[in-house]
């Protein structure tokens, strides 16, 4: 496909953009507890400025003191940040980008203990369970919050900003006045359409008024709140087109407020672009230009959104984590080089939650850009051992250093485990991850050496400078009686398609990959019951992923049996002890599938570290963890050669 419509320039209010790509807001935690953004700050956006995105939006930026939602949040509530901001600024433009900050206040979904006050909304309704209660603003405190916007846009223009952009999604504090779920107020900013309006219309003028036109404004609105009582798309396409009538220059479409964020930040069971058909209905309501965000992944159907008029701009929210240089490799036809974001939910948000620094489970250079990649003073020889996740991005980050790199992998198929999670229902993009990771070695100029089981005697022969162990992890097998019994079948065997399972099947194993190994069965219509150790089942399942995992189950019927210690295996089922000692037997099964995770796997363990002059183990071969783990600690090995 020919990437005509996203290389084309368009103009925004007074902002020219060069083309259509767009790096969304996303909290990051690389500022300074100051409020300051910080040199990692710089570092991170200009790299995406680098990489050809036209137009970076500064992470959601705190406007009112007492309103900060986390450590590490910015902050343009006083004149003390402006400086940094600048310098930010200036990166980016330097690389052509245009810059602009989403102006928030966190509203029910801050943080008192970080704020240092009560957080506020326009009712006193908490967000979720476990929240604090907002306080009700006051008439008054409404009307000195908007100068408060003003008052951040005005020092966001200062710094050389291109837009701000108004947060009024997601159940932040605007959006608490908008959704009639939220707003139950009867003042006139309660009520009607018109004055539940009046806060964001107010804002809009606050902000023009503090920056003369100069600046483009935009704003970000749910094009749904997907909660009863919420915002619809047909009441978000009539704020649009009202907030088109108060002077806003662009709208940027999200969705959802927290208490359904798997459809802010979807996971890999949503397809790109899921939320294409609301967009479309806000852009019929307006002449503004729209930006659209909602899990894209690939530049494809970002080209045809915009060459069909349904969207103007696409932002690429994990994707420019994953990858900071796609657009780059797009307009230069290098599409087998992106890097791809998985929606693995691993590393970005769980982080950016527990105030920590944002990582990438496919780019593990994110958080590093200061430092870079540098190359190697002395050229080492690398014996990776091990084709999984792991050693492939060893491979490839210490080739890229300058090393002779060779990798061993003891089947005929790269990708170790994560090959094989691609097989479950909504998985399949998993597979582009461990293509990418081939390719990359691939390219570098990696040896790689397939179906060869490496030996101390093959080590010895070859005289590596170092040996890397990423030998990964097998599935755990548990000293229960039965378990040997040939006729059961191993998860790993099942998904591989080397054994096939009967139509009434019992999944012993009720973690992550029990349960997707039960709905891989149940989408085949197979008669799947799942036993479990624990009290509930997919209790290790990232919540995002979960949900839609839990609806799998019930669509496909998927019985469950909790709080069960199997003791014994059948050909035909189990038996298992509850809590109380007390025994039962589950049989009349076609097939029992064996899924109790999986076990590392170092056959090198009692060597230690006399394989070569260095030795390292990593990802899986040290503990069957997460693939973040892997990537992670696989990037810290290859700078270390």
């Amino acid at each position: 496909m020919k990437f005509r419509a996203m290389f084309e320039p368009i103009q925004i209010g007074p902002m020219t953009v060069k083309n259509r790509f767009v790096v969304p807001p996303m909290g990051n935690n690389f500022a300074n507890t100051d409020g300051s953004l910080s040199e990692q700050s710089k570092a991170y956006y200009q790299e995406r400025a680098k990489g050809g995105f036209g137009l970076i939006t500064i992470e959601a930026t705190v406007v009112h003191k007492g309103a900060k939602g986390g450590p590490r949040k910015p902050c343009l509530y006083d004149d003390s940040t402006i400086d940094s901001f600048k310098m930010v600024i200036d990166a980016c433009h330097a690389e052509g980008a245009k810059v602009s900050v989403q102006l928030q206040n966190a509203g029910p979904e801050g943080n008192a203990k970080n704020a240092g006050a009560p957080i506020k909304a326009a009712t006193s309704i908490p967000s979720v369970a476990g929240r604090d209660t907002p306080e009700e603003l006051s008439t008054e405190e409404v009307y000195e919050l908007i100068k408060g916007y003003g008052l951040a846009a005005e020092r966001a223009m200062k710094a050389g900003i291109d837009a701000v952009e108004i947060h009024m999604a997601h159940g932040y504090l605007v959006n608490t006045f908008l959704s009639p779920r939220t707003n139950k107020r009867v003042d006139e900013f309660g009520g009607s359409f018109e004055n539940r309006m009046r806060f964001s219309r107010l804002i809009i003028e606050e902000i023009k008024k503090k920056t003369q036109g100069k600046i483009a404004i935009l704003a970000r609105i749910n094009a749904s709140d997907e909660v009863l009582g919420g915002l619809d798309v047909h009441d978000s396409a009539t704020i649009a087109a009202y907030l088109e009538d108060c002077g806003l220059d662009a709208l940027h479409v999200s969705r959802a407020v927290h208490i359904r964020d798997e459809y802010m930040w979807a996971p890999t069971a949503l397809h790109a672009g899921f939320s294409a058909d609301l967009v479309e209905e806000i852009k019929r309501a307006v002449t503004i230009p729209v930006i659209t965000v909602g899990r894209y992944t690939e530049p494809q159907f970002a080209e045809l959104m915009v060459r069909e008029g349904r969207t103007d701009l696409v932002a690429f929210g994990r994707q420019s984590i994953a990858d900071p240089h796609m657009p780059k490799k797009a307009l230069e036809g290098r599409l087998e080089d992106m890097t791809p974001c998985i929606a693995c939910l691993q590393g970005c948000v769980p982080n950016m939650y527990q105030g920590k620094p944002i990582s990438c489970l496919t780019n593990p250079i994110l958080g590093h850009d200061l430092e870079g990649i540098k190359k190697a003073s002395t050229s080492k020889k690398v014996m990776v051992i091990g084709g999984g996740v792991a050693g492939l991005c060893t491979a490839y980050l210490a080739k890229w250093r300058g090393h002779e790199v060779t990798l061993y992998e003891s089947s005929n198929k790269l990708g170790g485990n994560m090959r094989l999670a691609a097989y479950p229902p909504g998985k399949g993009d998993l597979t582009n991850m461990v293509r990418s990771y081939i390719t990359k070695c691939e390219k570098a100029g990696v040896k790689i050496v397939m179906n060869t089981e490496v030996t101390k005697e093959l080590i010895k022969e070859e005289k590596p400078d170092a040996v890397v162990i990423a030998t990964g992890a097998k599935p755990l097998i548990l000293p229960i009686k039965g378990i040997e019994n040939p006729d059961i079948i191993s998860g790993s065997d099942l998904l591989e398609g080397t054994r096939c399972a009967g139509k009434k099947v019992l999944v012993v194993g009720g973690g992550m990959v029990g349960c997707e190994t039960a709905a891989f069965l149940g989408e085949q219509e197979h008669e799947v019951t799942v036993i479990e150790f624990r009290d509930t089942v997919g209790a290790d399942v990232i919540h995002e992923h979960r949900v839609f995992l839990m609806k799998d189950f019930k669509e496909y019927g998927i019985q469950e049996i909790t709080g069960a210690k199997v003791c014994e295996f059948f050909s035909d089922g189990v038996a298992y002890e509850t809590e109380d000692g007390t025994r039962h037997e589950i049989r009349g099964y076609d097939s029992v599938v064996l899924s109790l995770g999986y076990r590392n796997y170092n056959p090198f363990a009692e060597e230690g570290e006399q394989l070569a002059p260095e030795t390292y183990v990593i990802g899986d071969a040290i503990r069957a963890r997460r693939a973040l783990d892997a990537t992670q600690e696989a990037y810290e090995v290859a700078m270390k050669l």
